[in-house]
């Protein structure tokens, strides 16, 4: 009796022990809930801080708006000379003698000098062409086809075209060198006074008196005896790029495959002053002779 007394002591005491310790981690959880629950609150808090600010940071710096420049009518046309060259040249099936080589020749020498003062010796189906080339500048033809000139201006207007007249055949090309080679040859004046037979002086006066940067020679006929030649054209073209106040003169020369283009060109614009070839233009880059009194006539 007295054993089985003890024994349910003891159960008692065990059980009463057990439930102390059960509560007891019930406690003990609780409370380390609830002290864990605000670290984890004031950590989330943290963390968003942190990700704002590297939010913050990494989001691009929006520059300032550049300020809208004026549009001025004159930016958004094309100049009417090029829209008229466009049109004209995709509409007809006649192309420049010149070759694309050859032009580019030229080409190059205009886009660092346009605009300018542009002298042509022709009038023909490429004057449009380098009228726009100089665009802002002015280009002037001479064209010993009085007729000719009527017809290229009715299909082509607003082109500045003066008819001239040539005294000489290219059959007198060899008696017109040896006449060039003579000492009045060789001074450098204005064209219309000079004492050389080769030198024109029937252009417009205007053609004497403007400085010229570039002269274009590719004309007058010079393919049969009979035709004017080139030879006059070639020696007043020299002549008036010497004569300039200041700077230089380019001077081209097309078709120097034919005799006559070939040797008056070496001749009066002078090999010393040749700069490029290509194809059957010349070009010759020619100094101011006033500017510095006493320069020979040929380096």
């Amino acid at each position: 009796m007295r054993s089985k007394t003890q024994l349910s002591c003891n159960l008692k005491l065990v059980l009463i022990s057990f439930i102390s310790i059960f509560f007891f981690i019930m406690l003990f959880k609780s409370s380390l809930f609830s002290f864990s629950q605000p670290l984890t609150s004031t950590s989330k808090t943290n963390n968003l801080s942190i990700i704002s600010s590297q939010q913050e940071t990494e989001k691009p710096t929006k520059l300032p708006e550049c300020p809208s420049l004026p549009i001025s009518p004159t930016c958004t046309k094309n100049p009417p000379s090029l829209v008229n060259a466009i049109i004209h040249y995709a509409t007809t099936n006649i192309t420049p003698q010149q070759t694309i080589q050859e032009i580019s020749v030229s080409s190059k020498i205009l886009q660092k000098k346009s605009p300018c003062n542009f002298l042509v010796f022709g009038l023909g189906h490429d004057s449009l062409m380098w009228t726009s080339l100089n665009y802002g500048g002015r280009t002037v033809f001479l064209e010993e086809d009085k007729s000719w000139i009527e017809q290229i201006q009715t299909k082509i207007s607003g082109l500045e075209s003066y008819h001239v007249v040539y005294d000489t055949k290219v059959d007198q090309s060899d008696e017109l060198m040896r006449i060039g080679r003579e000492d009045n040859c060789k001074e450098v004046s204005d064209p219309r006074y000079s004492k050389c037979e080769l030198s024109h002086k029937g252009f417009p006066s205007e053609i004497y008196e403007v400085e010229w940067d570039v002269i274009m020679v590719d004309a007058p006929t010079g393919y049969f005896d009979g035709a004017p030649g080139r030879m006059s054209a070639i020696y007043t073209a020299g002549l008036i790029a010497r004569n300039k106040e200041n700077g230089e003169t380019d001077v081209f020369v097309h078709d120097v495959d034919r005799k006559v283009e070939d040797e008056f060109s070496k001749a009066f614009l002078c090999e010393g002053y040749l700069r490029e070839q290509e194809g059957r233009i010349r070009h010759f880059n020619i100094p101011s002779h006033r500017a510095r009194l006493g320069r020979p006539f040929c380096p």
